[in-house]
């Protein structure tokens, strides 16, 4: 079995690989050679914590496994981070287990790719003001994997307390691109691509926000309950999403779903985009937008990338299990 620890990630893998691997597995779930199993959330009632599973197959890479993990609030205090995760990989052949890998790096890389690729397969190709809606951990993860896929000349930001926006200055400075904060809709009148990443269950982006032609990454709404946009932003939008299974019951669509002013066939997955059996942009005009849910497919993708690089380098720890 090999082990990859949470130390050594960091010089195996960055975002271009993350962003292959997760085109990759977007690909092979439209084309259903990939599937997800059913998540596992709960609150386990001791340290405010949550603690869940996230697991499938992907018979194209032949990754199959789960993710388990969680959130910690008072991990912070101790010097941890406040999302731990692991990711388990098994032998397809035989069950065994192959490899266990660090997943909170992955996670944010991850997390990070999906709203990349989105971009590259939506936004429009003009695109050149990025608007990002957020100032947490994930933020700057999101800020470095976007900004690669359109020729951008300008960074616009909002948080609920600007002041957070100090480190996503800093990371927009390090890629040579002028930062502003500004208003909401300021925001939304200046951005052509709109990158929301809360953990807000009311709605901060309106309708009234969005200029036509914009594309928006959601990556913050993962729960039931949690909200970025506006339902009647979300109706006016072409709506993709990584799996509509997630996006209408967790995802940035359940609530224009209860609303019944989106149905679940109005939902594309982004892979049919990427293997060319779906349009996806059809005019400069229209506002699009991705659903990212956070898929295990996704840890599985981006874990099976770094331990093969962790053995290619020579870094891979074995052990007899």
């Amino acid at each position: 079995m090999i082990i990859v620890p949470e130390k050594v990630i960091p010089a195996l893998i960055g975002h271009e690989e993350s962003y292959a691997a997760i085109e990759k597995v977007f690909a092979s779930m439209a084309s259903r050679k990939a599937y997800n199993f059913p998540v596992i959330r709960e609150a386990i009632g001791y340290a405010d914590a949550l603690y869940g599973f996230k697991s499938g197959f992907d018979r194209d890479a032949l990754n199959l496994g789960l993710k388990s993990g969680g959130y910690w609030p008072g991990n912070a205090a101790k010097g941890l981070t406040n999302h731990q995760s692991t990711v388990f990989l098994f032998d397809a052949d035989t069950g065994k287990c192959r490899a266990v890998v660090g997943g909170n790096l992955l996670t944010a890389l991850r997390t990070a790719s999906a709203a990349a690729v989105s971009v590259a397969h939506l936004s429009r190709k003009d695109s050149e003001v990025l608007g990002i809606v957020g100032a947490g951990h994930q933020a700057a993860f999101q800020l470095r994997a976007v900004a690669d896929q359109r020729d951008f000349r300008k960074v616009v930001a909002w948080n609920r307390t600007p002041e957070k926006l100090e480190g996503l200055a800093k990371v927009a400075k390090d890629l040579g691109l002028p930062f502003e904060s500004v208003s909401l809709e300021n925001l939304g009148a200046q951005s052509d691509v709109i990158v929301t990443i809360t953990s807000s269950f009311a709605p901060i982006l309106l309708a009234e926000h969005v200029r036509p032609g914009t594309h928006l990454a959601c990556m913050g709404t993962d729960t039931k309950g949690k909200q970025e946009l506006d339902p009647a932003l979300v109706t006016k939008a072409t709506c993709f999403t990584d799996e509509v299974a997630q996006s209408i019951t967790i995802g940035e669509c359940q609530h224009a779903i209860a609303a019944g002013s989106l149905a679940d066939t109005d939902i594309v997955e982004l892979g049919a985009v990427i293997n060319g059996d779906h349009a996806g942009r059809t005019s400069d005009e229209e506002i699009t937008m991705f659903d990212g849910t956070g898929v295990g497919l996704q840890d599985l993708a981006v874990a099976g990338a770094v331990v093969a690089l962790a053995v290619e380098k020579g870094v891979a720890v074995e052990v007899d299990f």
